[in-house]
């Protein structure tokens, strides 16, 4: 049976501090476009983001957060795509169910039992992300010791035990390992996740995504001091991440930059295509 085509989430970050472009969409215009340059460029579905989640991000509220997406909501539906919230807040995500969003994103993993019974209703999709800070936005604290798989499984085992018992359907969710600083300060451990994405897919049997897209341990990588190089420099080890990651099957990456991953997804597929038959 022919694998399912990796599906891009497209970043729109309508916030004043994103490490990768903050405040360049928080008016509701710009969003807008830049949500309608994201699907032209490939992006199968709108990621958009209330709230920045890097470790110099400042506090915000559910209620801006609610007020930043109602400023864009009905102009990126009217684009087409699917929409994807990307917030913790429980506020914002009932804001957004109600809404009619199509997926929700949280880097908290859905950790308030007060939602799960809404969750096992809603009829769209969970991004469900690992990371090692138990709540909120990520920290430079230094990876957890022992194997870092080992942190990752036994939070994920717990996770789907939590949403069967409380009725929450597992083909509605995907996995998010988390990357950068969402597993450390130190780039290795995010490579090391990066390398074995494969070993999610087999171990839980749930579509995984992921996102490597601008974040400092790939730039850390890139540079030959170890000094991160810019954001502005970062497309071509973005890329190069990303990359890796449809190599081992990926259901979804989100990225800011889909046009690249776009061309890659089309000659991997031609290659395959076109290729020596076994």
């Amino acid at each position: 049976m022919a694998s399912v085509p990796t599906q891009i989430f497209g970043i729109v970050n309508i916030t004043t501090d994103s490490f990768s472009d903050g405040g360049d969409y928080l008016d509701p215009e710009a969003a807008i476009s830049h949500g309608k340059n994201l699907l032209s460029q490939g992006a199968h579905v709108l990621d958009v983001g209330p709230a920045s989640s890097h470790p110099d991000a400042g506090d915000v509220s559910p209620d801006t957060e609610m007020a930043r997406l109602e400023s864009v909501w009905a102009g990126l539906k009217a684009l087409g795509a699917p929409i994807s919230v990307d917030s913790f807040q429980p506020a914002t995500q009932r804001w957004s169910m109600a809404q009619g969003a199509d997926w929700l994103n949280d880097i908290n993993g859905f950790q308030d039992p007060s939602l799960h019974d809404e969750l096992a209703d809603y009829s769209g999709k969970l991004v469900v992300m690992h990371a090692i800070q138990a709540k909120g936005i990520a920290t430079r604290e230094a990876p957890p010791e022992g194997d870092i798989w080992s942190i990752i499984f036994r939070f994920f085992e717990q996770k789907l035990e939590t949403f069967a018992r409380a009725g929450i359907a597992r083909d509605k969710l995907v996995l998010d390992p988390g990357m950068g600083f969402f597993l450390g300060n130190r780039p290795e451990t995010s490579m090391a996740v990066l390398a074995g994405l494969q070993r999610l897919k087999r171990e839980f049997e749930v579509p995984v995504l992921v996102c490597v897209s601008r974040k400092s341990f790939l730039r850390a990588l890139a540079s030959p001091n170890d000094t991160p190089i810019g954001v502005e420099q970062s497309g071509p080890i973005s890329l190069a991440g990303e990359m890796l990651a449809l190599e081992q099957q990926v259901d979804f990456i989100r990225t800011h930059a889909p046009e690249p991953l776009t061309q890659a997804i089309r000659l991997r597929a031609a290659s395959q295509r076109l290729g020596p038959q076994k």
